[in-house]
């Protein structure tokens, strides 16, 4: 794993014992005291990456100054508990969100492993925003990612940006292409001229010389009036031709004519119109084959293959996935759809997932889980039954293979006329969405606090999610512990 743990405990058993475990799995660790941690000298750089595991100090510390000494030294520093520390309530949100998971002694395997992905999970996150403040190719391109292949598709971008030559965009479908092109046009000469897109396979064959050349009045039937194609309307600017595989071979004859003369003529028409547009190209198609099968003209493809970009797969960087999530989350609330939450083994469920539908595969399923749970955590079980993955992720086949029904979770009765109804079922009335998952929420909150004696860490562990979110959603519902 290689990363850094600091372990803070004034138990020198059970620091002894957590570094022991760390070198184990493979984690570099530097065990010490509280006294020994405050004495320390501070122009030691602490590694980026690392993490701080908190556990019980034997001297008044102020937690809130050490975790504003951490956020100053090392942004993105990522702190695990190996005690309750009753100042968290009190601390401000950002402060709170270095605080990633509590781990209980005795230390297990699993809860361990957990904690970490969720610290790498933070300091993924931390890093790619701080890469948003300070790299020329930041997220308000769009350009989500950290991985080596997307790090790689923004120095492609960077080096043909500038030069007006033809760039073609291949890669799946919902990797995000069009994106990459709206970016080649805005760092380009020709930001201030238009970028104009057209899907060559959603337009009728017939029909798309028109939309490309524009047409005369009077050129077929419905011509009442001339109208500009899209070449024109992209003079001085950019157009984007997608799914340029889709083209009919006649078509592919009149757009290498125009790549090659920078000239045509509306349909109808016998003035020749001049034009200057640069000409970006995408497709998910393997051309290369269509050349072979007589489906592609190949004078087209290298007019068109100038500049080749492929867009990598989200299967091939699933270490973005983590940041894509981040920053889909904060545009649904942006929106105005709520803020989702992501427990680590939803997360880790979605990593084993091949998403055939790439991006726009992610970006459909965390809208949807942001209409059904309106500002809530998505555990596993919350994920539709295609996304779930491990133990404890029963899918729909599973059940049915086994012959076993599930039991509805009953809604309490203040939401229907005094009667229990299945939460997957819908009243006749109709009901309030919102409210329905908020009284969920609160009778599985009480459940776990009555089922933990009112420890709110365990409690938290029972719904599996961190104990500041639990404490946060009781202060919501007033909930108060025993």
């Amino acid at each position: 794993m290689g990363q850094e743990i600091v372990v803070i405990d004034d138990n020198q058993q059970r620091r002894t014992e957590l570094g022991g475990l760390l070198e184990f799995i493979g984690c570099r660790s530097r065990v010490t005291d509280f006294v020994s941690w405050l004495q320390r000298d501070r122009n030691e750089p602490l590694a980026e990456g690392a993490v701080i595991a908190f556990g019980e100090s034997s001297l008044p510390v102020s937690l809130e100054k050490m975790l504003l000494e951490l956020q100053e030294l090392q942004p993105g520093t990522a702190v695990l508990f190996l005690a309750e520390w009753a100042e968290v309530e009190t601390l401000p949100a950002p402060l709170q969100q270095m605080i990633c998971a509590q781990i209980h002694y005795p230390y297990r395997y699993k809860e361990l492993m957990d904690a970490l992905y969720q610290a790498q999970h933070y300091a993924q996150a931390c890093r790619a925003q701080r890469q948003a403040t300070c790299d020329d190719f930041s997220m308000q391109d769009g350009l989500v990612g950290i991985s080596p292949q997307m790090q790689r598709v923004r120095q492609m971008i960077a080096q043909v940006a500038g030069r007006d030559v033809s760039v073609l965009i291949t890669g799946e479908s919902g990797t995000g292409k069009e994106l990459v092109a709206q970016t080649l046009h805005n760092r380009s000469t020709r930001a201030n001229g238009p970028f104009v897109p057209i899907n060559c396979g959603a337009i009728p064959p017939d029909l798309l010389e028109s939309e490309l050349f524009g047409h005369e009045k009077g050129a077929f039937t419905g011509a009442v009036s001339s109208r500009q194609g899209r070449f024109e309307l992209a003079q001085g600017g950019t157009l984007f031709l997608d799914e340029v595989g889709d083209m009919p071979l006649p078509m592919q004859v009149k757009l290498l004519r125009v790549l090659q003369e920078r000239e045509f003529e509306r349909v109808g028409g016998i003035k020749t119109i001049s034009v200057d547009v640069r000409v970006i190209a995408a497709t998910h198609k393997n051309l290369e084959q269509m050349i072979l099968d007589g489906g592609f003209r190949e004078d087209l493809y290298y007019r068109l293959n100038v500049f080749p970009i492929e867009m990598p797969a989200l299967r091939e960087r699933q270490n973005d996935l983590p940041v894509l999530l981040d920053e889909l989350v904060q545009r649904i609330d942006d929106a105005g759809m709520g803020r989702l939450r992501f427990h680590p083994s939803a997360l880790e469920s979605l990593m084993q997932h091949d998403w055939p539908g790439n991006v726009r595969e992610l970006a459909n399923l965390v809208e949807r889980l942001a209409i059904m749970y309106p500002d809530g955590v998505i555990g596993i079980d919350e994920l539709p039954a295609k996304f779930r993955y491990g133990a404890g992720s029963a899918t729909l086949p599973d059940i049915a293979a086994t012959g076993q029904q599930s039991l509805p979770l009953l809604v309490p009765q203040s939401i229907n006329a005094g009667q229990a109804v299945p939460m997957d079922q819908l009243p006749e009335e109709g009901v309030d969405l919102k409210a329905h998952l908020e009284q969920i929420e609160q009778s599985l909150i009480r459940q776990a606090l009555e089922a933990s004696d009112h420890v709110v860490a365990r409690a938290a562990d029972k719904l599996q999610i961190r104990r500041t979110t639990l404490v946060e959603k009781m202060r919501k519902y007033g909930i108060q512990r025993k």
